[in-house]
């Protein structure tokens, strides 16, 4: 695809516009900035992930949160054996392991990193079609998913000497050799969060912009019409399902060198709650709003809560409240309505002028 090609859509120009302000960001934000703008990024490509089941698909998941902290957990468990240096890491030893669990050998390589992707991609496909074969849908796939998100918080905090329980996975000290807490470290991760944050835009517009994307709206539009029409639409479902969960697991992997910790609170109910909340106020179905709404959302949050910590919750709910309410298509949504007014109102001008007599 040409860039000529790309920018048709104003939606993809819109997209193009932010990518430009996120790469010129570091010449003018300081590191500190720069390395919270990189969480925001993670945050983006993840509620992209969900806008392509929700959005397009009204597949709604509120225990998205588990893909991205699994993805997370991959990436910690990779860069914990690398500060480690072929030693136990130190919660294993307070716990009293003597020697390194089977389930963490394999990510001691780097060619590792791929279970970032393997794991979300199997638990989701394994979900995936135990609900969408038996045709659950609605309400009670969204009250599983969040089921699913609090059996895993258990699980990884119950697991103290695998998981490093309620602290997590944190002193990760280098990557790739490379030292995180070194300034130009943190750029080349804020640049390749932003280079995947591109990627992962691209390959959702290529899924939605083929006929592919056409069946997935009509999924959510009328389930029981496809199915008529003779498609299988759990197939369509699964895959898609998997698709966002893999998305999800690559946030969370960009999440942690970033952040330099994940715990089970980032696999928790209320964090996947407010990733939906992000593509609400956005304005879901579009994408760009995803990645607006989690950028947007997350700054806002950054810089009420430095001021007014105890707030800030009430801010998110009200806002969320008042999107559902007053802009029930987002961000968005209102400009498009208003951008559509615009051009009528233009259209009709034109009209008028056209049917105007001309003065000889």
């Amino acid at each position: 695809m040409s860039v000529k090609t790309f920018l048709k859509t104003p939606s993809n120009k819109v997209f193009f516009v932010i990518v430009l302000l996120l790469l010129a960001a570091p010449l003018f934000l300081s590191v500190f900035r720069i390395n919270l703008l990189g969480k925001f990024i993670s945050y983006a490509i993840l509620a992209m992930g969900i806008d392509l089941i929700w959005g397009y698909t009204g597949i709604l998941s509120l225990g998205h949160g588990v893909f991205f902290g699994l993805g997370a957990y991959a990436m910690g468990m990779y860069l914990k054996l690398e500060a480690a240096h072929g030693k136990l890491p130190d919660f294993m030893a307070w716990s009293g392991l003597e020697k390194l669990p089977a389930i963490w050998a394999p990510f001691s390589n780097p060619l590792s990193l791929i279970f970032i992707v393997l794991i979300p991609a199997f638990l989701a496909a394994v979900i995936g079609y135990l609900t969408f074969k038996n045709r659950i849908r609605g309400v009670y796939f969204s009250i599983l998913s969040q089921a699913l998100s609090l059996i895993f918080v258990v699980l990884f905090i119950g697991q103290q000497a695998y998981t490093g329980g309620t602290n997590g996975l944190t002193s990760f000290r280098t990557m790739f050799g490379l030292p995180l807490a070194a300034d130009n470290t943190k750029y080349l991760l804020y640049y390749a969060a932003v280079f995947l944050l591109f990627i992962v835009y691209l390959y959702c517009r290529f899924l939605i912009g083929h006929r592919f994307g056409k069946i997935l709206i009509a999924i959510r539009d009328g389930e029981n019409r496809v199915r008529f029409s003779g498609y299988d639409p759990a197939v369509y479902k699964i895959f898609v399902y998997i698709s966002s969960a893999v998305i999800a697991g690559i946030a969370g992997a960009v999440f942690v060198p970033q952040v330099g910790i994940i715990s089970p609170a980032e696999m928790g109910i209320v964090p996947s709650i407010e990733m939906v909340i992000w593509v609400a106020i956005g304005g879901r179905g579009t994408l760009i709003g995803a990645v607006i709404g989690a950028i947007l959302v997350n700054g806002l949050k950054s810089g009420i809560s430095e001021s007014f910590p105890e707030v800030w919750s009430y801010f998110l709910g009200l806002t969320f409240i008042a999107v559902v309410i007053f802009m029930p298509e987002g961000l968005v949504g209102i400009v498009k309505k208003y951008a559509g007014r615009i051009a009528i109102r233009r259209e009709k001008k034109d009209k008028t002028a056209e049917k105007a007599p001309s003065v000889n």
